[in-house]
């Protein structure tokens, strides 16, 4: 058995989120920046092996409290293990059996943690991809967004919405619509109308992110779906109007109406910030990046920022002065390399179009 190696790559929300949770609309799109890589090759025993991100050595006990202030107590390990628990379960659901040779597997992320670029389903995906090659089984692309929340969901405990297991499964650019007259069950998983979009329809770009400062994603999504479903109605209006937000957004790529596109941007975090008490330090991130002429928005539930940003002057002026927060700035890249080809999920995409 020849060793395996897949990756899944960051996310940035561009528009819409957080509403795919709530039956929402999104347009979300890869970061190839970042990625998580997952190998896999035949061993004797299932074995998962330690990653650099699974710390289990520290300098002091102080090292270990800074260490899970800033990361949480959530490795890589854990969404592994899940993910090979639901993958089992899946084929012994629909009596698909399974050789029986054995593996061992291991992770590598390059992705900023706990800072809203989706590093925890980055791990899932890429674990999928490598068990369905190696087992020979296919599950559906459609139904691979569910099949992976669903492992978050049920097996760790995370709130989370569909948006960022779509856009890994999917990659590139995708416009997604959540509304429940849409759902259609695909492979045993719900799907609802997801749109792959041209990434070249994209205007310049500029991503950010505090390496130093973060978040764990639960804390902010279980604050906002319990306001939710008490019916709060700033909540529930917001939802809505975020959803719109996406739907506008989608026709102002496609008109390549950029200035539209920036308003909608800052109008999607003005937003979020009337409902969320957002941490003082998110918050002067895209104030900091409005400041030099850009657009900015959370790119997921806080820590990273993304906008518009037509000028290399403009976005040099940007990554000096966000560097003066500790934030690191980067033009982020969505579309395949062109040497490299389609990576493995792309092509199956184009022959679900087909």
């Amino acid at each position: 058995m020849n060793l395996l190696r897949k990756r899944a790559y960051a996310r940035a929300g561009l528009l819409g989120n957080p509403s795919d949770g709530y039956n929402g609309k999104t347009i979300s799109l890869i970061i190839r920046n970042f990625h998580a890589e997952v190998v896999l090759y035949e061993w004797d025993t299932v074995e998962i092996v330690l990653a650099e991100q699974d710390r289990a050595r520290f300098r002091s006990v102080q090292d270990l409290a800074r260490d899970v202030e800033l990361h949480g107590y959530y490795g890589g390990i854990r969404l592994i293990k899940a993910t090979i628990k639901g993958f089992v379960r899946y084929c012994e659901e629909r009596g698909i059996a399974l050789h029986d040779r054995n593996f061992s597997i291991r992770y590598h992320s390059t992705i900023p943690r706990q800072v809203g670029l989706a590093g925890s389903s980055s791990i899932i995906v890429a674990t999928l991809r490598c068990l369905m090659e190696f087992y020979g089984i296919d599950i559906p692309l459609e139904a691979q967004p569910a099949f992976v929340l669903g492992i978050e969901r049920e097996e760790l405990g995370i709130a989370a919405g569909l948006q960022d297991r779509v856009i890994q499964s999917y990659e590139g650019l995708v416009y997604m619509d959540f509304d429940i007259e849409r759902e259609r069950m695909v492979g045993g998983y719900p799907a609802y109308h997801y749109e792959p979009m041209d990434p070249a329809l994209l205007p310049p770009l500029y991503l950010a992110y505090h390496a130093g400062l973060s978040e764990p994603t639960e804390v902010f999504h279980n604050d906002l779906r319990g306001q939710f479903e008490r019916g709060v109605p700033k909540v529930v209006e917001a939802i809505r109007h975020f959803a719109s937000l996406a739907e506008q957004g989608r026709n102002a790529l496609l008109e390549r109406d950029t200035q539209r596109l920036s308003a909608l941007i800052d109008e999607n975090f003005d937003t979020r910030r009337t409902i969320c008490r957002l941490p003082e330090w998110q918050i002067e991130m895209v104030e900091t990046a409005r400041a030099c002429g850009v657009s900015a928005k959370f790119a997921g539930s806080g820590g990273a920022i993304i906008g518009v940003c037509e000028d290399d002057a403009t976005f040099e002026k940007l990554r000096a002065r966000l560097a003066e927060l500790e934030v690191q700035t980067v033009r982020p890249e969505t579309a395949v390399p062109a040497a490299g080809g389609a990576s493995g999920s792309e092509r199956g995409r184009k022959r679900l179009q087909r």
